[in-house]
C-alpha cells in the first residue's frame, strides 16, 4: 500500500503538512466534501477555518513509518523551503 505525504496551502496563505493513503479523499475532507463516519474528527481542526485548500505539494512513498518520518520532516522545514518544495521535486 503507498502512502502520500502532502503539503496544503490554506487560503491564509499557511501550509499544513500531512501524509494519508488516499490523497484525493483526503483533500475532500480538508474542504468539508465527502462522507467521513466523523467528519469533524476526520478532518484536520487547523485547516477547518482557512478552507479553500490547495494541494501544494506531494510525494508517494512506500510505508506508513516511512510516510510518517518524511511528514515530520516536512514539518521542521521553514516557510521558504516549503515554498522551494515544488522546485525540488524528484
Amino acid at each position: 500500500m503507498s502512502f502520500f505525504v502532502y503539503v496544503l496551502k490554506c487560503n491564509d496563505d499557511t501550509f499544513y503538512t500531512g501524509y494519508t493513503n488516499d490523497l484525493e479523499k483526503r483533500l475532500k475532507i480538508h474542504n468539508g466534501e465527502g462522507e467521513t463516519k466523523s467528519s469533524k474528527s476526520a478532518e484536520a481542526k487547523y485547516t477547518r477555518g482557512r478552507r479553500p485548500v490547495i494541494l501544494y505539494y506531494s510525494e508517494e512513498i512506500n510505508n506508513k513509518s516511512s510516510a510518517m518520518k518524511r511528514e515530520y520532516e516536512i514539518k521542521q522545514l521553514t516557510r521558504k523551503q516549503k515554498e522551494n518544495l515544488t522546485s525540488s521535486k524528484k
